[in-house]
C-alpha cells in the first residue's frame, strides 16, 4: 500500500467513524465511566470505544485532513507522521488515570488506548519508513504534474 493511500483509507475510516459517533444505534450509554465536564453524545461506540462529541469532531477533522492529504506524497507523509505523533501521545494518555479524559474534555481509556496505539504504530510506517514507489523513486522531491506531486 503506498503512502497516499493508506491517507485515503485512514480519512475515510476515521471520517466514517465519526459520522457513526453521532448516530445513536451505534452508541451504547456509559453504565460506569469517568466524568467529563462535555456528556453530549458520552457513550461507547459499537459497545466499547468510549466517545463523545468532541472525540467526533477530532475523528471527522483527522478524517478530512487523511482525505486531504492524499492529494500528495509530501501531504500524505506529514499526515502519516502526525497521525503517529498525535495517536501515539494519546496511547500513552490513557495509561494515566489523570489524563484519560483528556482533562475532562475527551474520553481515550478502555479499548481506545490499543486502537490509538495501533493507529500510531501503522501511520509511523506510513510517515517515516514507506517510500515512495520505485517507478517514481528517481523524481525529485517537489516535482509536479498538474499541479499534484508525481508520487
Amino acid at each position: 500500500m503506498s503512502v497516499r493511500l493508506f491517507a485515503l483509507i485512514s480519512g475515510i475510516v476515521y471520517l466514517l467513524v465519526g459520522i457513526l459517533g453521532f448516530i445513536p444505534i451505534f452508541v451504547a450509554a456509559p453504565v460506569t465511566a469517568p466524568d467529563l465536564a462535555v456528556e453530549a453524545g458520552y457513550g461507547y461506540l459499537l459497545g466499547i470505544f468510549p466517545i463523545n462529541v468532541l472525540h467526533n469532531i477530532v475523528h471527522l477533522a483527522v478524517g478530512f485532513w487523511g482525505v486531504l492529504s492524499y492529494r500528495s506524497f509530501s501531504g500524505s507523509r506529514n499526515y502519516s507522521r502526525g497521525l503517529a505523533i498525535f495517536y501515539g501521545l494519546l496511547a500513552i494518555m490513557g495509561f494515566f488515570p489523570i489524563l484519560q479524559t483528556t482533562f475532562g474534555l475527551i474520553p481515550i481509556f478502555g479499548h481506545d488506548i490499543w486502537l490509538h496505539a495501533l493507529t500510531a504504530i501503522i501511520a509511523a510506517y506510513f510517515g517515516f519508513v514507506a517510500k515512495p514507489r520505485p517507478s517514481t523513486a528517481q523524481e525529485p522531491e517537489g516535482s509536479t504534474v498538474g499541479g499534484r506531486d508525481r508520487y
